[in-house]
């Protein structure tokens, strides 16, 4: 099976900026920061710019999964970011 090759757009670059600035969403669906959520213009970095730290409730709304997946998911990562040690909590 082959994978799909997910693109991410450069923090830096500006795009979401841009999308902010032109009221417009983004339609770079092979980008890895794109969701399916018009209101926050498809873009994870505008949602966060406008609405700060969001919680589980709201990431599920915006990824279209269920409260307890995404809470499946985010202990996953905080086990492997302890496991690895990159960040001490």
């Amino acid at each position: 099976m082959m994978k799909k090759k997910i693109k991410q757009c450069a923090a830096s670059c500006g795009v979401w900026k841009h999308l902010i600035d032109n009221d417009k969403a983004c339609q770079k669906r092979d980008c890895r920061l794109w969701i399916d959520y018009p209101e926050d213009r498809n873009c994870t970095n505008v949602a966060v710019y406008e609405h700060g730290p969001l919680t589980l409730a709201e990431v599920a709304k915006r990824e279209g999964l269920s409260l307890s997946r995404i809470k499946q998911i985010e202990d996953k990562a905080l086990k492997k970011l302890k496991k690895n040690k990159i960040f001490d909590f």
